[in-house]
């Protein structure tokens, strides 16, 4: 196989990596392009490689390093809640595994992790790959990586989200849920919401104090946003899938406006995920 096909051959894997560090998808793509001249420069320098594949992780992983290193500042300055950009798996990409894309949730529970931190975790829990190989791709002893990813899952335990749920089951769910938000209904509402929901948002003109906890506030947050855009404009809803788990979409005047991510928990929501920010929805209008 030559150096172009065996590197499209991991691509894939190599743009999965990149957007569960970054949760990014053109951060994401500029690493995957920047492996590929580093790729075909060590070819043409006869650079001797016995693992294409690790050899590539570990380009990879150490640019999303460095990537993670020099928005960290950012991220923690942004005007309300970070959150990831959210990926359609409606139409799977050549580009994509998609089991291997984590939830919006999730990858906003990693953004507590140090960016080392965070590579050695999904190497290794996500990509499963063994202590030694992660090891060799950041730098570490294998011994050093073990207690990373201890640790990491100590952070992590309390907070991962505990249930997935089937778009056959959550379809009735999201479609009552956009119903009582439409219509104001404060009690159809809160009987889809935990007590204890969480609800984060990046942005949007409605400046509340993120994240919001609690469904009586998350409740009255969600139609008043509601109210303000049936004021402005009309708007649709779709069910689509959404980093693997089934989200929705909310188009105004058949733009992609926001996109809706949940986490469910025995029938009721349990975290609400509402992306506005428009430079995190231009690849996932192409897609949808």
């Amino acid at each position: 196989m030559d150096s172009d096909n065996t590197f499209r051959a991991y691509q894939p894997l190599l743009f999965s990596i990149a957007y569960n560090m970054l949760g990014s998808v053109m951060d994401a793509e500029d690493c995957v392009q920047e492996t590929f001249l580093r790729w075909h420069r060590a070819h043409n320098d006869n650079e001797a490689i016995q693992s294409p594949k690790s050899y590539l992780c570990a380009i990879i992983t150490n640019l999303c390093i460095d990537q993670l290193r020099s928005t960290r500042a950012q991220r923690e300055s942004y005007d309300g809640i970070w959150l990831p950009e959210p990926v359609s798996t409606l139409e799977p990409g050549e580009h994509v595994e998609m089991s291997e894309l984590l939830s919006i949730a999730f990858l906003r529970l990693l953004e507590t992790l140090s960016p080392v931190e965070r590579a050695v975790f999904l190497l290794r829990q996500v990509f499963d790959y063994d202590y030694d190989e992660i090891a060799r791709i950041v730098g570490k002893n294998a011994h050093a990586c073990r207690q990373i990813v201890y640790r990491a899952r100590q952070r992590l335990a309390s907070q991962r989200p505990r249930f997935s749920v089937s778009a056959e089951q959550s379809a009735p769910l999201f479609e009552r849920f956009i119903q009582a938000t439409a219509d104001g209904d404060m009690e159809a509402l809160l009987q889809l919401l935990t007590k204890d929901v969480a609800l984060y948002s990046d942005g949007g003109e409605l400046r509340w104090p993120m994240p919001i906890y609690g469904a009586q506030e998350a409740a009255r947050y969600l139609i008043e946003v509601a109210r303000r855009v049936s004021q402005q404009t009309e708007w649709r809803w779709q069910l689509v899938a959404i980093n693997g788990r089934p989200g929705v979409v909310i188009y105004a005047y058949d733009r992609l406006d926001a996109v809706f991510a949940f986490e469910v928990v025995d029938g009721q929501i349990q975290e609400v995920d509402l992306i506005v920010a428009p430079g995190k929805l231009r690849h996932l209008q192409a897609t949808i």
